[in-house]
């Protein structure tokens, strides 16, 4: 798959098979968030990848839009550093899991981006200290395709905003 193929495939998955992702597979997913660029190249990011059921349901309850996060193979929990870099932990922790959404539809998988999570409840079942910022979960699995009556495969596509309303040049437009 052409990279900007990847980018217009990529997708919110929240269904998914009961069939698991090999460590291969993830491994290669993973190495694309450890080559993430981060501010001075500090990677202030640490991942869990969580399969354990008990704990992705525990998860899966933290939150209210994520309930289906007990239903796929693996979650990956992005965790930011602050004391190693201050000001940019989030952000350079967010390319990560990015780049970890990419990787995982260039390999045939579905991803879906989740904020939706009680910050404590996650970082006592996974043991994270304190100080580390939970910033975002990731589920992780082999899409479930269902078909409408149609025989169309669901898929819910929000339309992006088009060019113009997100871009200007020189100076700030208000065309929003």
């Amino acid at each position: 798959m052409e990279f900007f193929d990847v980018i217009q495939n990529r997708h919110s998955v929240r269904a998914y098979t009961d069939e698991q992702i090999p460590e291969e597979l993830l491994g290669r997913i993973l190495e694309a968030a450890r080559i993430a660029p981060s501010a001075s190249n500090k990677q202030p990011w640490k991942l869990v990848v969580v399969s354990d059921q008990n704990k992705r349901e525990a998860i899966a309850a933290s939150g209210t839009y994520g309930k289906f996060l007990s239903k796929c193979p693996i979650i990956i929990i992005g965790l930011g550093d602050p004391s190693i870099a201050p000001k940019w932990h989030i952000v350079d922790t967010t390319i990560a899991l990015e780049h970890i959404v990419l990787a995982a539809t260039a390999e045939g998988l579905g991803s879906c981006w989740i904020g939706s999570f009680d910050e404590v409840t996650v970082k006592t079942l996974i043991d994270a200290p304190e100080a580390l910022k939970a910033v975002a979960i990731i589920a992780l699995g082999y899409e479930k395709k269902s078909l409408d009556v149609l025989g169309a495969a669901n898929k819910l596509l929000r339309p992006s905003k088009k060019l113009d309303e997100l871009v200007s040049r020189e100076t700030f437009s208000t065309s929003w």
